[in-house]
């Protein structure tokens, strides 16, 4: 299995526009409203997961579980 990067630091619109095959993930993740036209484009440029994961009111844990099982190593962050 490739292991892929993923940079919670970024916004979702700068790690979606270099790896499209996350679009999909967050979705999964309970992102839905990723794949509703102009999304990624508006609230996506300003938005980064742990971010979005807060304001959603969802587990980032499980976010990052989530892209783990699907290759990914996250890149966060430590505060």
């Amino acid at each position: 299995m490739s292991n892929k990067i993923i940079d919670f630091n970024l916004t979702v619109y700068e790690l979606c526009t270099a790896d499209p095959g996350i679009i999909p993930i967050l979705a999964k993740a309970g992102f839905t409203d990723i794949t509703k036209p102009g999304m990624l484009a508006t609230a996506g440029r300003f938005m980064t997961i742990p971010k979005g994961a807060a304001f959603k009111k969802l587990d980032l844990e499980n976010i990052k579980l989530i892209f783990e099982k699907h290759g990914y190593t996250v890149k966060e962050e430590k505060k």
